[in-house]
């Protein structure tokens, strides 16, 4: 397996590349967003690990261009911060897991290995998914309710792609985490419940049927149900 570590902290660097070349993963390092990106576009790594903070291009940019160049590559971030909107941007930007300064290298290296793992495609059907009035498109990203265009932002396709593949049954917030995002659940962040939010206001405001419904204590589920009842 290899690769690309983007750190401009040159202890950090030298310490993760060390760990994880014992345990037999190839590491290309690079000091700054920049030559990040260079490498990112000349060679495959199995994942990427970019420290948000950096000289000349920031992770998140980083991120964003590899995103629109379309290179879909599993990209962890590494930061100081520890906020919930500042998980949510970097999850919008493309991310596809986070990782708090200070942390524990055996986290990294079990996440390293969970998306290392995980298909390109993480499910095989049916191009079009439908529960009610929704219709899902695969393979164009779109989706539609009562025939009307609704724009998901990546983060909010595969969660309603998740709750459209499992109608009727509850699912807890820890599933959606490790299921859907592929990440280890943090039960003291709550960017589970802000991006059902995010859905509940695209997929049922101004519908008298509402389809994402909360269960106390337990999770959410996915069912049809009319206003007032």
């Amino acid at each position: 397996m290899k690769v690309l570590l983007i750190e401009d902290e040159p202890k950090m660097v030298r310490s993760l590349k060390k760990g994880l070349e014992e345990h037999r993963i190839e590491v290309d390092a690079a000091a700054n967003g920049t030559l990040g990106s260079q490498l990112a576009g000349r060679n495959e790594y199995a994942v990427i690990i970019s420290d948000v903070m950096m000289p000349e291009m920031s992770g998140l940019e980083l991120l964003r261009q590899l995103r629109e160049q379309g290179n879909q590559t599993p990209v962890i971030l590494l930061t100081a911060l520890d906020q919930t909107d500042d998980k949510v941007t970097g999850f919008e930007a493309g991310a596809d897991d986070y990782l708090t300064k200070p942390f524990e290298f055996k986290e990294l290296l079990v996440r390293i290995r969970a998306l290392a793992r995980r298909p390109v495609s993480t499910y095989q059907s049916s191009p079009v998914l439908r529960f009610a009035d929704v219709e899902m498109h695969l393979d164009n990203k779109s989706f539609f309710r009562g025939g009307q265009s609704i724009q998901l932002t990546p983060r909010e396709f595969a969660l309603m792609e998740y709750f459209l593949r499992n109608p009727g049954r509850v699912i807890s917030k820890t599933e959606i985490s490790e299921r859907v995002w592929n990440l280890h659940f943090d039960t003291g962040t709550n960017v589970v419940e802000v991006y059902v939010n995010f859905l509940r206001k695209k997929v049922d405001k101004g519908f008298s049927q509402k389809l994402i419904h909360t269960q106390f204590k337990i999770g959410y589920v996915l069912k049809s149900e009319e206003v007032g009842h």
